[in-house]
């Protein structure tokens, strides 16, 4: 299947470029198919990009399932309710039933919108309801997920999706990855653009090291950041890996950030019942946006050892420009942020002993280290929200014209 008008806008310097909306300010409304009460990738994207949109001078809204919280922006607002089911490895708290899809439609009846972007429109959430409505703003769809196996409920629902799905103006795809889901229920003539989720580099590129969590080429540390107790981020073969490492480098520390401590404990027991592993492992638990900066800017190597289910591979981008040289696995979406391996060192997914080996040899280079943290660094500046929103900006533009 292809879409038309489609294009990959991943690699256009943009940022350059004449304002696309040439000054014009517009009112936004995007919905979340995911609470803002526990966090997660799509979350956090929204949210920067809300608040690069706002520095710019645009009025946004948000709305989100769930209830608020104390520490949620004032242009954020929840519609009080969500349930949590399984979702692609994960499980996700969502919003679809009851008077759900009412509050919706007002909320974007009511916010005068000039666009609205839904996020995971195919998902049974909040960003679903607006495709109903006879009288609606443009709407543009971002699609971020991406699969090992191509669930059996998108299966099922990909002739309803194709219907449903066709008063979208312009649908944007995160990756490659996620395009190749995307495609197999998005209407054949739906214009689609690649664009990559942002970070801020400048963030992460002038965050100041922790020295507790540094080390040195004999005692190097080395890191892991995500849900330990999520199979398909790779704990796991983290840990399996780091008994290798140590094999090799006795003194070597591991910096495990992140939820599911417990879940991860128990991991580190059971490969290594003596206790030697866990020795060296230190767990801090989730940690702010500041102290991931630092984490990265921290560490001697950061280890992204996921299986599946990864649609773009952000934790890449962020710790490249952090400058840390990062070697994660060879999923296609890292594949891709890591410039087919020269921005960032490639294993074989779910191969602890090539994981252990690619580390080790980059802690044995110290040369070889610092010119693959330079490379990542350069190649995370096309990942920055300044060009990244631009890019959006270039469709909004598009679709209100």
């Amino acid at each position: 299947m292809s879409n038309a008008d489609f294009r990959d806008d991943t690699d256009c310097d943009v940022h350059d470029q004449p304002d696309p909306l040439h000054g014009r300010k517009l009112r936004v409304g995007i919905i979340s198919p995911y609470s803002f009460e526990t966090p997660g990738g799509v979350q956090f994207h929204i949210r920067d990009f809300a608040k690069e949109l706002i520095a710019r001078g645009h009025e946004v809204e948000v709305l989100a399932p769930g209830r608020r919280t104390n520490d949620m922006p004032l242009w954020v607002q929840t519609v009080g309710t969500s349930f949590a089911i399984p979702y692609n490895g994960s499980v996700s708290r969502l919003s679809y039933f009851g008077f759900v899809g009412a509050q919706v439609r007002r909320w974007v009846r009511q916010g005068h919108f000039d666009i609205v972007h839904l996020h995971e429109p195919e998902a049974p959430s909040l960003s679903h309801k607006p495709l109903t409505m006879v009288h609606h703003p443009p709407l543009v769809g971002t699609f971020h997920a991406a699969f090992n196996d191509y669930p059996f409920a998108l299966r099922f629902f990909q002739g309803y999706l194709n219907r449903y799905l066709r008063p979208l103006a312009h649908a944007i795809c995160v990756s490659d990855a996620s395009r190749t889901v995307a495609q197999r229920y998005l209407p054949q003539d739906m214009p689609v653009s690649v664009i990559p989720n942002g970070i801020s580099t400048r963030q992460f590129s002038l965050a100041t090291p922790i020295p507790s969590w540094q080390g040195d080429d004999t005692s190097p540390t080395i890191g892991f950041l995500g849900r330990m107790g999520e199979e398909r981020k790779g704990f796991a073969v983290f840990c399996r890996a780091a008994a290798r490492i140590l094999d090799q480098y006795p003194e070597a520390r591991f910096l495990c950030a992140g939820d599911g401590e417990r879940e991860g404990k128990s991991i580190v027991s059971t490969i290594d019942p003596s206790g030697r592993l866990m020795d060296h492992m230190e767990f801090l638990g989730r940690i702010s946006d500041d102290d991931k900066a630092r984490f990265y800017r921290s560490l001697s190597v950061y280890v992204a050892p996921q299986t599946g289910g990864e649609s773009f591979g952000i934790v890449l981008a962020e710790a490249m420009a952090a400058g840390c040289p990062v070697v994660a696995s060879d999923l296609p979406a890292f594949v891709a942020v890591a410039d087919e391996g020269r921005a960032a060192a490639l294993f074989g997914n779910g191969d602890d002993r090539d994981c252990a080996a690619v580390v080790c040899s980059l802690i044995a280079d110290r040369p070889s280290r610092e010119s693959l943290g330079r490379a990542g660094q350069n190649r995370a500046l096309q990942y920055d929200w300044s060009s990244v929103v631009d890019r959006v900006l270039g469709v909004y533009a598009e679709v209100l014209s």
